[in-house]
């Protein structure tokens, strides 16, 4: 038995592991942030894919039977390949998750107009994930993306609330609603994002539904585990949480205890 792990390039699957632990406050949480070579945003597919599965067979190493990928580029430029080509191999009794199709599937059902806004890093934008699950869930629901790349400094960096940082995160939402006036409903396709959802929502019209997916892929982790007895069985359940860094520890537990809202204790991990 071992722990659920939560893998992020950086900080921003903390925001997905505050809501796993709020719905499943039971289990034991593994959570790994590869703060070294963050952001993934910008990387090619292979690199992603490269340090994604360097991180998963960590997680496995250190007893984990579930990882999920906290990390939408992770999400959209790995997560099937590890699930269709290595899994079987390295590991056939162990599951890997992501964080897109949660958030996908039912976002069909949140908007109105069926005009989505995705708000992303360049990676998941250009993957098109977003784009291709909408479509098997919601086919009648059009959607606009809009790549973010200064988001993820800016928060990261703590900037995103001074003036200048305030402006790109305001133009950027702005170029995406002039793509198309009808949208209703705002996806945050960046596990930093949640961060920015009070001012996002701020500068928004007031009909316009700004959603995270913390609390999208906990309802969705929560059935997962009823429907897996196989995979639930082997989650270790002391209400614990520990966490690595491929960082410097000091930094990663002062930066991360922002987006966790409480004391973090790191210790560091060599990922290759």
């Amino acid at each position: 038995m071992g722990p659920i792990g939560v893998f992020d390039s950086g900080y921003g699957g903390l925001t997905i592991l505050a809501e796993l632990r709020e719905k499943l406050p039971d289990y034991d949480y593994l959570y790994l942030g590869d703060n070294a070579r963050a952001p993934y945003g910008t990387r090619s597919f292979d690199v992603v894919y490269e340090f994604t599965l360097q991180a998963v067979q960590e997680l496995f190493d250190r007893g984990c039977h579930l990882v999920i990928l906290a990390c939408n580029t992770a999400s959209a430029k790995a997560l099937r390949t590890i699930q269709q080509k290595d899994l079987p191999i390295i590991a056939p009794g162990k599951r890997v998750l992501g964080v897109i199709r949660p958030s996908t599937e039912i976002i069909g059902s949140i908007t109105k107009s069926k005009h989505i806004g995705v708000l992303a890093t360049q990676g998941t934008v250009a993957s098109n994930s977003y784009v291709i699950e909408i479509a098997k869930f919601s086919p009648e629901s059009n959607v606009v993306q809009q790549a973010c790349p200064m988001w993820v400094p800016l928060i990261e960096n703590n900037e995103h609330e001074t003036e200048a940082g305030r402006e790109f995160i305001r133009k950027d939402i702005e170029e995406l609603l002039h793509k198309d006036d009808q949208i209703d409903t705002l996806v945050l396709g960046c596990t930093h994002y949640p961060v920015l959802k009070s001012f996002i929502e701020s500068i928004v019209p007031s009909h316009v539904n700004v959603v995270g997916q913390g609390g999208i892929v906990a309802d969705s982790l929560a059935s997962y585990l009823n429907r897996h007895p196989e995979i639930e069985s082997n989650c270790l359940k002391n209400g614990t949480v520990s966490y690595l860094t491929s960082e410097n520890t000091e930094e990663f537990d002062r930066n991360a205890s922002v987006f966790a809202k409480g004391e973090v204790k790191s210790s560091h991990v060599s990922l290759h």
